[in-house]
């Protein structure tokens, strides 16, 4: 009797992890979007550290993306369980965050560029230990931020596919997303900003023949590489932020998202690009106007205040 209770446990068990599993590829297939956009966003702003502070400040904020998930997990599970409708609500906050950052990063983009008209970046990195620690943890804080609103898109979208499933299954689940996830993109992240390491470790080596010419050939190309491939996910990391945060807003809007289905609908084989046009074009336009209501605001308190 004890014996077949065991095995009744067992089977139990490899039914509740195997529907885990389904359940998890399903989530990361679905967030495999957002994941990109994360990935972008999170090279983006690590760009500009030190080289010897790299992978201290990606390891900072990987581990405040647990924190964030960590909190994130448990409050979507009671949002949805009491109040579904403000997941939505607070998700198109967060997009609207995400288009002000955006403008204020092409801002910091433009006016770190010389007024000469030589286009070259102007010295504005601090020199201190103190002004560089500042200048860390500033850069620390505003990823984890960032990391905030786009983990809580990848738990909204989990937390859709196991919604009818039982409470054990949607913790687990959620929590082997949330680990999978962030561990999946700061490995990432860690790897593409030390690229130039492995090239070097590869133009040095000496290894004989053509292998060795071959590995030298490959080092140099990656040493070439790596400062415009970092450049170049600046940029992405920015329009990123514009298209997630343009997203959660049409998507959060019934008649708007509605419109773009409509607008898109006859586009084809091109319908993807025209939504995620349609969802930029949205963020940029959020960012605007939340840049426009920041600063009047800040304007407003600043006479009151004198």
């Amino acid at each position: 009797m004890a014996g077949s209770s065991l095995f009744a446990l067992l089977d139990d068990i490899a039914t509740l992890l195997d529907d885990i599993s389904l359940m998890s590829k399903v989530a990361a297939k679905k967030s495999a979007s957002v994941l990109s956009d994360d990935l972008a966003v999170n090279a983006e702003q690590v760009t500009g550290m030190k080289a010897d502070r790299e992978l201290p400040v990606v390891w900072a904020v990987f581990k405040g993306s647990l924190r964030n998930k960590a909190i994130l997990v448990p409050c979507a599970l009671v949002l949805n369980a009491l109040l579904p409708a403000a997941v939505h609500w607070l998700l198109m906050i967060g997009g609207a965050y995400l288009c002000y950052e955006g403008f204020e990063a092409i801002k910091d983009k433009i006016t770190a560029r010389r007024e000469d008209g030589t286009g070259q970046p102007k010295k504005t990195m601090p020199k201190t230990p103190e002004e560089l620690a500042a200048y860390e943890k500033r850069k620390v804080a505003g990823a984890v931020r960032t990391d905030f609103i786009l983990s809580a898109e990848i738990i909204v979208i989990t937390l859709n596919i196991v919604t009818d499933a039982p409470m054990l299954q949607q913790v687990l689940t959620l929590a082997l997303i949330a680990v999978v996830m962030t561990v999946g993109v700061y490995g990432l992240v860690a790897g593409i900003i030390r690229l130039d390491d492995a090239g070097l470790v590869l133009q040095r080596s000496n290894a004989k023949g053509r292998w060795g010419s071959m590995l030298r050939s490959v080092g140099g190309w990656l040493l070439s590489a790596a400062p415009k491939l970092m450049k170049a996910l600046s940029w992405i990391g920015t329009v990123a932020m514009f298209l997630v945060g343009g997203a959660f807003i049409t998507e959060g809007i019934g008649p708007m998202q509605h419109f773009a289905e409509k607008l898109v609908a006859g586009a084809g084989s091109w319908e993807t690009i025209a939504t995620l046009a349609i969802h930029s074009l949205v963020g940029v336009f959020v960012g605007f106007v939340s840049v426009l209501v920041i600063k009047g605001i800040a304007i407003l308190f600043g006479k009151a205040s004198t």
